[in-house]
């Protein structure tokens, strides 16, 4: 079946920097449009951002201009690279393709 895997959370300072990566297996990855979304503790689901099969990017309000998603498609990985990051942005971060996802990786923002 599809999988969708992320991996690169972790502990990290504010003001800090962070990359993650969502490597997707048994789908056809450049024919899919790829998000990155995040849940806090007690808060809904919500949209971090997008990449379309073309490279066009979508981003939420609260992280552009500090977060970076990209794709490689030769690889099958879709990638966010967090900067600046802030105590609100932690969270678990899910991957998403499609109505496929995967499990999440934790990112904590702590001093």
């Amino acid at each position: 079946q599809v999988q969708l895997v992320e991996s690169g959370g972790g502990l990290v300072q504010p003001g800090g920097s962070l990359g993650l990566s969502c490597t997707a297996s048994r789908i056809i990855f450049s024919q899919y449009i790829m998000g990155w979304y995040r849940q806090a503790p007690a808060k809904q689901l919500e949209l971090v951002a997008t990449i379309s099969t073309t490279g066009n990017t979508n981003y939420a309000l609260s992280v552009k201009g500090r977060f970076t998603i990209s794709r490689h498609n030769t690889n099958n990985t879709v990638y966010l690279h967090m900067n600046n990051l802030k105590p609100e942005d932690t969270a678990i971060y899910y991957c998403k393709a499609s109505n496929y996802w995967g499990k999440g990786t934790l990112v904590t923002v702590s001093s």
